[in-house]
């Protein structure tokens, strides 16, 4: 991940080896905080595989710390859908 911007509450992140899956979960994840003014991200190009992800906040608040929030909150929810799957679908062998 590289950090550009000159100020700290408005900030791109390139993400890369990333697609549109990490792109539209992880934007989804930063939106629900109230201090995000905008959060948004683009593909640069087909052929390319990273993401420009911009994230500018209300106040004080440093870009950079919605952004680990986001990635925490959705490793947590991954974390639960796994969890969810494996005690529901797994069989108990498959478990252990």
């Amino acid at each position: 991940v590289q950090a550009d911007g000159t100020d700290g509450n408005c900030v791109t992140f390139v993400l890369h080896d990333e697609d549109h899956t990490l792109g539209n979960s992880l934007r989804y994840m930063v939106m629900k905080n109230p201090d995000v003014e905008f959060c948004g991200y683009c593909i640069t190009h087909p052929s390319e595989s990273k993401i420009n992800f911009r994230i500018q906040t209300r106040g004080s608040l440093p870009a950079v710390e919605p952004f680990r929030k986001g990635l925490n909150d959705l490793m947590g929810v991954c974390q639960h859908v796994l969890n969810t799957f494996e005690v529901r679908l797994l069989p108990q062998e498959l478990r252990d």
